[in-house]
């Protein structure tokens, strides 16, 4: 990749730390929109220059509703990011999304709603329309697709991710819904979020973490504790596929 290239790295759910990554300093950094959910660490992620931003605050205390996207994405961007990994815990809609799989989402369908999720909305900004009929950068996907095959991490290369408001987990019917909407996995935090990077110009892409089966799939209930066990072996995974991100954004 060209010179100039800063990664960020943005920690979702059961994300505490990442393996490789060395903080120079922590910033805090304020923007028109306010704060971001934490100080942002500043650093090298394998020799990569390197941001990361937890996105549910340090400690996780922020409701996924109640997340300032707007300022998490803006002091990226201010900070010099220019391209975004995105670290999200899912559900398991489509068959094959079992928990323990990685997944890297090609398209999304947004539920929520209240949410601020433009910085072109008339107010700080004029109104402006993004394109998004891709939501997540063509670009930066395809360099994790090779850095999972460098790194032999199983990662399955489409899904459409269907993001719900939160906190609450989804019913039954709920889910139902999202699979017949052709939903294969469902979250919390895409949205705004990945469309608050593209009015930005960000490369950003999602690496997906199943950690339990959806509403209504399992004989079982959810449990945090499923969620956490679950979450701590896809880490695994997600380390080795960053670290030969890294090794592939210095070589090129």
């Amino acid at each position: 990749m060209q010179n100039g290239t800063r990664l960020a790295i943005i920690g979702g759910s059961a994300v505490e730390q990442l393996r490789g990554f060395a903080t120079a300093q922590t910033v805090r950094h304020a923007t028109p929109w306010g704060e971001p959910s934490a100080p942002v660490h500043a650093g090298a992620f394998c020799g990569v220059p390197a941001l990361y931003l937890a996105r549910h605050g340090e400690p996780h205390a922020i409701a996924p509703h109640r997340i300032n996207y707007r300022a998490n994405l803006r002091a990226l961007a201010d900070l010099g990011a220019t391209h975004v990994v995105a670290l999200n815990t899912v559900g398991g809609i489509a068959p094959a999304a079992a928990p323990g799989s990685l997944w890297l989402p090609h398209d999304a369908i947004d539920y929520t709603w209240g949410r601020e999720g433009s910085f072109h909305d008339g107010v700080l900004l004029a109104l402006d329309h993004v394109e998004f009929a891709e939501p997540f950068d063509a670009g930066m996907r395809a360099l994790l697709g090779d850095a999972a095959v460098a790194a032999r991490v199983s990662l399955h290369p489409r899904a459409v991710y269907g993001c719900t408001q939160g906190p609450r987990l989804e019913t039954a019917a709920e889910i139902a819904r999202l699979a017949r909407d052709g939903c294969d996995l469902v979250g919390m935090t895409a949205l705004p979020e990945a469309a608050l990077a593209r009015e930005l110009g960000l490369s950003y892409a999602m690496l997906a973490m199943v950690v339990n089966r959806a509403a209504g799939l399992s004989p079982e209930p959810i449990t945090l504790a499923e969620i956490r066990r679950e979450a701590a072996a896809c880490m695994a995974q997600v380390d080795a596929t960053l670290e030969s991100l890294a090794a592939l954004l210095v070589s090129g």
